[in-house]
């Protein structure tokens, strides 16, 4: 396959109840920094869950679901991520969040970690240059990708990452905090982390984390996940983050009565707010 890759239409919980307030346009393709308009790839859709739009107490008006952007972990793809929240998260809360689940730019470059699990192709965020993760070959091309989906297709409420997903999630918004990324969409206001863990380039590091990072955090800790460490470690970097933790490793998890109810708790706060706005 060709070194770059599309970012291809992405993959929606609730988009219908949603129309409202943003509307399906071809996502971008990126080749070296150019934006190609000509080519209008096909959008796949998910089965809905629930209602995708939330009831007013009066019961005389509907608001859309908060939106997330879900960007997905190393060499995997957009549905595969849908398939593990759909399978491991239950109506309750998926019927009130609206998901987009693009693929990555760039096909994997190695073998990925599901393969016999989940059905290829499989994509990757960043590509490394060296084998201690500590710099990266299109780190610039990545955000710019991202930033372009998300005006293109937004506007977003939120960001949620697996793996290498949570780590781009949470860089993206300390870095969009310090004025160096993001800056053609409106503040993220809201992001979920699960396997997460800091940028290893301190010089990216330096720039992503000068500051505790203010925005409404939610950060799934799993006992037997490698990246448990440096899941704390990136938490600590937020102000006031909620943690919900788990038994389980490096993977989605499901959510237990305690994991449940605090994430409901972190969606009536997300509810609360945007009805202020």
């Amino acid at each position: 396959m060709a070194a770059a890759a599309h970012l291809r239409g992405h993959i929606v919980f609730n988009s219908a109840s949603n129309a409202r307030r943003h509307t399906q346009a071809p996502a971008p393709s990126l080749s070296r920094g150019r934006l190609p308009t000509a080519r209008k790839p096909p959008v796949a859709r998910c089965q809905r869950h629930g209602v995708g739009a939330l009831e007013l107490d009066d019961g005389a008006a509907r608001r859309p679901a908060p939106r997330f952007l879900c960007l997905h972990g190393f060499r995997t793809s957009g549905e595969i991520m849908r398939r593990q929240v759909a399978d491991r998260w239950p109506a309750g809360v998926t019927s009130r969040l609206d998901l987009a689940f693009p693929d990555a730019p760039f096909p994997a470059e190695g073998d990925s970690p599901v393969r016999g699990v989940f059905d290829p192709p499989y994509y990757e965020w960043c590509r490394f240059a060296g084998e201690d993760f500590l710099k990266y070959k299109n780190f610039g091309e990545c955000l710019a990708g991202i930033e372009e989906l998300m005006v293109r297709q937004g506007p977003f409420d939120g960001l949620f990452g697996f793996s290498q997903g949570a780590l781009l999630s949470a860089a993206l918004v300390g870095l969009q905090q310090q004025g160096l990324a993001l800056n053609r969409v409106p503040r993220v206001k809201y992001v979920m982390i699960i396997s997460g863990a800091k940028i290893q380039s301190p010089a990216l590091a330096a720039k992503a984390y000068a500051n505790k990072i203010n925005c409404a955090s939610l950060h799934f800790i799993g006992d037997g996940d490698f990246v448990k460490a440096h899941g704390e470690e990136l938490a600590d970097s937020f102000v006031d983050p909620l943690v919900i933790r788990h038994p389980a490793g490096h993977t989605v998890p499901r959510l237990d009565e305690k994991g449940l109810q605090a994430m409901l708790s972190y969606l009536d706060k997300i509810e609360r707010d945007l009805a202020r706005d």
